[in-house]
């Protein structure tokens, strides 16, 4: 019987064998599903890699420096405020990211520990049968050993991906702010937009750098 044949079955078996560690890796696996759908739902639902996406930070910068154009404030104060404000959508973007890191590390650990606990004890039953060796008693305590660290893996892997993709979303994300407040930042990009948003003010006049998208 195969896993797509008939996976809660075959989930149950792995329950049955592997005990509480694979029931533990499920339950990791189960909340390490939970926070990369949310994820997927925060960055679709906040525009991230499109010009909605900045929408909110450029529109503090154009604030920003129209408030501050007859004032003796410095471009490195206007940076500053900015900066906190980029920080916290930042760290926003970034929540659940430590929830993942976390599984994915020790996920193969668990793993590695319910194979030791097997090993011992198919050979505490090696032991226990004396001259009578049976190898199919050693084969099979392996074997169950084993299925830990597979499952450990499965659970490890996947999330480590997603949370390697999650991580170069962000990062490109913030590069796009960066970008993005420099050129408002500018004097004569000040005056581009302030053009731009008057002759179309329903376009993206501040397009994502195409390595944000």
């Amino acid at each position: 019987m195969s896993l797509f044949d008939n996976p809660i079955a075959r989930i149950q078996q792995f329950i049955d064998v592997g005990g509480p560690v694979v029931v533990l890796l499920l339950l990791l696996s189960v909340i390490a599903l939970s926070v990369a759908l949310f994820k997927l739902w925060q960055f679709r639902s906040l525009k991230l890699g499109t010009e909605k996406g900045l929408h909110n930070i450029v529109s503090l910068a154009v604030r920003l420096k129209r408030q501050h154009s007859d004032r003796a404030s410095s471009r490195g104060d206007l940076e500053d405020v900015l900066a906190v404000a980029a920080n916290a959508q930042i760290k926003q973007l970034q929540r659940g990211f430590r929830v993942l890191d976390t599984i994915a590390q020790i996920a193969p650990l668990i793993g590695l520990f319910g194979t030791v606990l097997g090993m011992i004890t198919a050979f505490q039953a090696l032991q226990q049968s004396g001259n009578n060796v049976d190898p199919s008693i050693l084969a099979g305590g392996i074997w169950v050993a084993l299925l830990t660290t597979a499952v450990g893996l499965a659970v490890a892997m996947p999330t480590s991906i997603a949370l390697t993709y999650f991580e170069s979303r962000v990062e490109r994300h913030q590069l796009a702010i960066e970008a993005a407040v420099t050129r408002i930042l500018n004097p004569a990009a000040l005056a581009a937009y302030d053009e731009e948003t008057e002759n179309a003010p329903k376009a993206a006049v501040w397009p994502v750098p195409a390595d944000a998208a």
